[in-house]
């Protein structure tokens, strides 16, 4: 019924990902898996009620719909079992900006917060712009695989750590966290007064055999001292909406958000963005399933050819996202040599590891929700290269 394979012309559309190569990497040849949205068209349900709204010739203030909370609340309890009740729920434009806000509504200047490196770049930023400090808690990277260093955040925690960052499925590494895993985060985070604020916003984009568990799941007493963050950008492709969904169970801790959130007037969503969370989360589950199933393919696809054929790289097997983190210690080059050879000789438009942490600077990040063909270009591509660098 959805055609993935096809391919959609999103060049002159002002389109970051593909528009944008030439600002951001000095060339427009590329081909750009770099910045996390998918070249698929959204689902039709996404498109019709956008036409609908569209008809009507005013485009003037909105507000947050019964229909809005109630499309939430039920994908919530449908797809991760999680219970939400309507007063916990905040909009905010997206979760980047989301965690601005929290950052500024429970810490002040020079307050330490903990980001489990290497990890999604604007986490670094979004720390530092706010003046605060950023404590990198690093991940153990072993056998290909990556897992919390719970002794190293125990000893990085000091009477100035007020919050953490949780990446939950986790950006770049794929990883999808277990509930005991979230437990012992959350335990020690308790002990300590540390208030989490958990990213999930690849919560609906996990492969066959993991289960993703909302942080506010795993007890009651980790649910009243964390802040999730989701939005259907991600799962729907529908980022350019600009609508996400801040859920806040602890009255106390959402009262002080909000407060915060007020300081700036965001308190109303645009337009089109709340009729296309509504027709993602009531009418598009289909589509999600039938996505899930096509970028599933994709990963089994690049994971064989780099295996039976490129093997100076090893993809960390991701559980999640629809971004594969890709180990390229290989090739033996350092990173700027990485950056010229993906670049320059391979012609890609990637996301060089380093932006992620110290940790991932001999790494590379792929997008690969995009069409076969695309992807298979791009390992074709990438085999060449590595050839002629041999040669």
């Amino acid at each position: 019924m959805y055609n993935f394979d096809s391919i959609t012309n999103r060049c002159k559309t002002n389109s970051l990902k593909w528009d944008g190569l030439k600002e951001k990497y000095g060339r427009e040849d590329l081909i750009p898996l770099w910045i996390a949205d998918m070249d698929f068209e959204v689902s039709p349900s996404i498109v019709k009620s956008l036409q609908e709204r569209i008809k009507h010739p005013i485009y003037g203030y909105m507000y947050c719909s019964d229909d809005y909370y109630k499309s939430i609340i039920r994908w919530m309890k449908r797809r991760h079992s999680w219970e939400v009740e309507k007063e916990w729920i905040v909009f905010t434009p997206g979760v980047v900006s989301a965690l601005s806000y929290a950052i500024r509504a429970f810490t002040k200047p020079e307050d330490n917060i903990i980001v489990q490196s290497p990890v999604y770049h604007p986490f670094y930023s979004t720390i530092e712009n706010n003046k605060r400090n950023v404590i990198t808690n690093p991940l153990i990277y072993k056998n290909g695989a990556y897992y919390m260093d719970y002794k190293d955040l125990e000893r990085k925690i000091d009477s100035k750590t007020k919050l953490l960052l949780l990446c939950s499925p986790h950006n770049p590494i794929g990883r999808v966290w277990t509930k005991e895993e979230l437990s012992k985060l959350g335990e020690v985070c308790l002990r300590n007064n540390i208030i989490i604020i958990s990213d999930e916003v690849h919560f609906d984009l996990v492969y066959r055999e993991h289960t993703h568990t909302v942080m506010a799941n795993v007890s009651p007493e980790i649910r009243d001292n964390c802040i999730i963050c989701t939005s259907p950008s991600k799962t729907f492709n529908i980022a350019g909406l600009q609508i996400s969904n801040i859920i806040i169970p602890n009255n106390k801790l959402r009262k002080k958000y909000d407060e915060e959130l007020k300081k700036d007037h965001i308190v109303r969503p645009n337009i089109f963005g709340q009729g296309a969370l509504i027709a993602a989360y009531d009418e598009s589950e289909e589509w999600l399933d039938s996505l899930m199933r096509y970028l599933e393919e994709n990963k089994d696809f690049f994971i064989d050819f780099i295996e039976t054929r490129i093997s100076k790289l090893k993809v960390v097997r991701p559980q999640s996202t629809y971004l594969l983190w890709v180990d390229c210690s290989g090739l033996n080059m350092n990173s700027e040599e990485l950056k010229e050879f993906f670049l320059n000789k391979s012609g890609l438009a990637l996301n060089h590891g380093e932006i992620f942490g110290e940790e991932g600077k001999l790494f590379q990040r792929f997008n690969i929700a995009c069409p076969r063909t695309v992807l298979e270009e791009v390992l074709l591509r990438i085999e060449k290269a590595v050839k002629d660098e041999v040669l």
